[in-house]
């Protein structure tokens, strides 16, 4: 009896949980304030840019720049043309880099032209090749407009994958050693790809519109940012690890109406990795609003699997999938990781052919010996449907001494699954109203 009156209490609390999610978007909408710029307006073109495909135009990109923070911010105009950049583009704070309709950036990929800078390369600080678009410690900046940026990641970049193993362990092994971020100094002969755009540090950020292809690595990475709207993009970028957002140590994001067409995670919402992650965790990833967006690609919506230092606080509701995914709503998490993932707020979804639909995991990629199994808890995810799994439909697969807890799963719809559900080391979990395959109706008579 006590364990029904639980049951109910709890479904009272889920189904208020569209009030509470209402609030909590007006909240975080009311913290994020788009970047405002002065009239001073540049063009590349005045500095000597040529556009022409051929001419290195990198120069005069950074003469703008220049122009822009003497006059303490600024607008810089593409116009159409296609402007080869050999070397990244480094932001200054109140900027608005804006690519007019038909402007096309196309960066180099000599690594040599790429100095390295602090980044972060999956989960952990570290010295490498400056992101192809970057700025650190900024404020009130943009890249907005109707134009391409071209990163060239199926070029000489696309050989480093089979190469960066030796130099991916070796940032693992300075986070488990605790090993000074001045010291982890990489680039040349470690493989590590650059990311196409990433800001660190920064706040009041706008990225809207621009079509983003072809990256070397991760596509759009806010590293310890705030106060951030990513809107309009489109993707068409297909190379190895081409997520499209990647969100870390991050908070108070809108990301909507995106068209999403990569290679890797649509959206990823991560906080560090391992020890380094766990040692942040006064900075988590949290409130972040996902709407209104088109998947395409490997994973639709992610949370991990480097989310050490805990992701909290986000809501993601009417989104469509327009191609086939691999995973529809994935958390990766292992016992090297620790942190948590929690308060999660999943709603009216739709996806066509996967091959997992909902799929939460303690036992990411078979890893982790470690004794830092992450709590998942608090989740409601409600009005999902699937036309169909080609392996399972729903996965809740929580750690035996850290189980996941209080997960409500309503109103789920998934037309054919090979394998329908499967929940282990969970509790005070509930399913309301899910149908895997056919829905049944009145039993048949005895014959």
């Amino acid at each position: 009896m006590k364990g029904l009156l639980f049951i109910i209490m709890l479904l009272g609390v889920n189904l208020n949980a569209q009030v509470d999610m209402d609030s909590t978007i007006a909240a975080i909408e009311r913290r994020i304030a788009l970047p405002q710029f002065s009239n001073y307006r540049v063009d590349v073109q005045d500095y000597g840019a040529k556009g022409n495909g051929v001419a290195d135009d990198k120069k005069a990109f950074d003469k703008a720049m220049k122009a822009c923070k003497r006059k303490g911010g600024g607008t810089i105009v593409v116009s159409k043309g296609v402007y080869v950049l050999n070397g990244p583009i480094h932001f200054v704070s109140h900027v608005n880099l804006h690519l007019e309709e038909g402007a096309f950036l196309r960066f180099g990929s000599n690594p040599e032209d790429y100095p390295l800078v602090l980044t972060s390369w999956e989960g952990t600080m570290v010295y490498n090749y400056s992101p192809m678009i970057y700025g650190v410690g900024l404020e009130n900046i943009a890249i907005t407009g109707k134009g391409t940026i071209d990163g060239e990641g199926g070029s000489a970049w696309a050989d480093w994958k089979v190469k960066e193993g030796e130099g991916k362990q070796l940032t693992r092994d300075m986070n488990h050693n605790k090993t000074p971020v001045e010291e982890r100094v990489f680039g040349d002969g470690h493989f590590l790809r650059p990311q196409l755009i990433q800001f660190v540090d920064s706040k009041q950020i706008l990225i809207e519109d621009v079509v983003i292809e072809d990256t070397p690595f991760w596509c759009v990475h806010l590293l310890k940012c705030q106060n951030a709207t990513l809107r309009g993009l489109r993707y068409n970028s297909h190379n190895k690890n081409n997520d499209g957002i990647d969100l870390e140590y991050s908070q108070d994001i809108l990301i909507e109406n995106i068209t999403f067409d990569n290679g890797d995670d649509n959206i990823a919402i991560k906080a560090g990795r391992d020890h380094e992650g766990r040692a942040n965790s006064a900075i988590p990833s949290k409130n972040i609003i996902v709407r209104n967006c088109k998947f395409k690609g490997l994973h639709a919506v992610v949370i991990g699997s480097e989310m050490s230092a805990g992701v909290e606080n986000v809501i993601v509701y009417e989104c469509t999938a327009v191609g086939y995914l691999k995973r529809g709503i994935y958390f990766k998490t292992n016992s090297d990781r620790g942190g948590y993932i929690r308060d999660i707020y999943i709603s009216n979804l739709k996806f066509l052919e996967v091959e997992d639909c909902i799929y939460m995991t303690s036992n990411y990629h078979g890893e982790g010996e470690g004794d830092f199994p992450a709590k998942i808890s608090n989740v409601l995810i409600s009005n999902i449907g699937c036309g169909s799994a080609s392996n399972a439909g729903i996965v809740i697969e929580g750690d035996p001494y850290k189980k996941v807890e209080n997960v409500s799963l309503r109103d789920i719809s998934i037309g054919y699954a090979k394998n329908g559900l499967t929940i282990l080391n969970a509790q005070n979990s509930i399913l309301e109203n899910v149908v895997i395959g056919e829905q049944q109706g009145v039993p048949s008579s005895v014959k």
